[in-house]
């Protein structure tokens, strides 16, 4: 599986010395406290760690430079326990190259009518402090994160958990590499790319390799490597020879096992996490890296068919983002247009991500009527049921853009004997109709990402990161 680097985030509370020493260190606990039970909670998916309370610039300027700075701080999160001068955090908040996330919460969770005085007031003038800061961060057009909620609450902490998936997602944005072996398709528009902008924007370098760079390495792949990996997939899925010798199947299957293990250390040995392929760009190979792609996948890697750098980078995104859970790289196949059957049935030829599986896979060899190499083996499975997003990443005149809908996903209706790929069957929530004829009014292509695991307003909270469009279909 691809490791993530082991990302932290910084947590510091803002206030002023005018309520005095003892009230600041009261401070400084409460926090610690807040950090403490966020840690404990089993909610977040990376650490907090408690950096100090903030009373001047220069505190301030400083704390964001060590940000910057540390490559293992992924984000920062401030809270405004009181009134804190929000001055004080213009020089540093502009400095910030990090996600910023404003908690504006409080530390205690109700009014205490008996009790209440101005000594309580010093310490819980977040309703005061967190419009004083926010002021700042808008009029610095910083597009920072806020949750505003009880940080003890099961409902903030899992908004905290899901904005820190997309705070590391935009740091591994700035690492990602795509190979794109071979070309991208002749004579198509949607999978081009101005490959300068996206390392600008996106942070992407993508790399282009001839096709016998890879098969080189492929070549170099030891028939007992090959065996191994063999044996050990019979343990994961059903194997079906089907029509097929035994012989046939088994040769089939290897080769394509034999293209994982070539592909996967031309990814590894160049630091690449995502790459794509064309049926177009072959050369030296047996055949279209099918069931190779897909094991990849599952592995968390990025992939774009076609030559798509757009997509094989956005799988790679949203699988960090989602944790490698029910996201998939995944194709508008073919549509049913029924009367309370519409509906997109996605696929591609060969490159379906099995982490949306609803069932056992099974590995399959077929022919394949492009590409004019031998038959492919490749993994055949249906989808699941549940509410996902899909995503696609648009380059046009106006820059780059994600468009999304959220959409009613489900398994197909029947099997589909004649057509032997994974297939998912989806209906954007506004309607088919309205949902399909506004993705092409903005330029949506017709590849995309699939996920079970997150939500559209992680989507447009990446967005939001590298400051591009988020168009939200519904």
């Amino acid at each position: 599986m691809l490791e993530v680097s082991n990302y932290e985030f910084w947590f510091v509370t803002g206030s002023q010395a005018l309520y005095g020493e003892e009230q600041l260190e009261e401070v400084a606990e409460d926090t610690k406290k807040i950090v403490d039970e966020l840690n404990k909670s089993g909610k977040l998916p990376y650490k907090v760690v408690y950096k100090g309370v903030m009373t001047t610039a220069d505190s301030v300027t400083q704390f964001m430079k060590e940000a910057n700075y540390q490559d293992t701080v992924a984000g920062v999160m401030t809270w405004m326990h009181t009134f804190s001068p929000a001055k004080n955090w213009i020089r540093g908040t502009k400095m910030l190259q990090k996600p910023l996330l404003h908690l504006a919460t409080q530390y205690l969770k109700e009014i205490p009518y008996e009790t209440i005085d101005f000594d309580y007031m010093n310490l819980n003038q977040s309703a005061h402090g967190d419009r004083e800061y926010g002021y700042i961060n808008a009029r610095l057009q910083k597009n920072n994160k806020i949750i505003y909620g009880y940080w003890g609450d099961e409902e903030i902490q899992n908004e905290i958990a899901d904005w820190e998936d997309v705070a590391v997602a935009y740091n591994e944005s700035f690492k990602l590499k795509v190979a794109r072996f071979g070309d991208t398709m002749r004579d198509v528009a949607v999978t081009e790319l101005d490959k300068v902008e996206a390392q600008i924007e996106l942070g992407w370098t993508i790399d282009y390799y001839a096709v016998g760079d890879l098969v080189e390495v492929i070549n170099g792949i030891s028939e007992k490597e090959v065996n191994e990996l063999y044996q050990e997939l019979k343990t994961k899925y059903d194997f079906v020879e089907g029509s097929n010798s035994a012989e046939k199947f088994e040769q089939s299957v290897k080769v394509q096992l034999k293209q994982y293990l070539g592909i996967k250390k031309f990814l590894d040995d160049n630091g690449y996490t995502a790459f794509t392929t064309n049926f177009q760009n072959l050369y030296g190979m047996e055949q279209l890296p099918g069931l190779a792609v897909q094991l990849l996948m599952s592995e968390g890697y990025g992939f774009g068919a076609e030559g798509d750098a757009k997509s094989a980078g956005l799988t790679r995104l949203l699988k960090i983002m989602s944790h490698n859970k029910q996201t998939a790289f995944m194709e508008d196949y073919t549509l049913d247009l029924r009367k309370g059957h519409e509906a997109i049935l996605g696929s591609h030829m060969l490159e379906v991500d099995p982490t949306i599986s609803g069932e056992k896979p099974r590995v399959e060899v077929h022919p394949l009527d492009i590409g004019d190499k031998d038959d492919p083996a490749r993994l055949v499975f249906q989808g699941i049921d549940g509410d996902a997003v899909d995503v696609t990443l648009s380059h046009s005149y106006d820059g780059f853009k994600f468009i999304s809908y959220p959409v009613e996903a489900r398994k197909p209706e029947a099997q589909t004997p004649n057509l032997p790929v994974a297939s998912q069957l989806w209906t954007p929530k506004v309607g088919l109709k309205e949902g399909a004829t506004k993705w092409i009014q903005y330029g949506g292509g017709h590849h995309t990402v699939l996920s079970f695991a997150l939500t559209e307003e992680q989507i447009s909270d990446l967005a939001s990161l590298f400051g591009i469009e988020s168009v939200e279909i519904g």
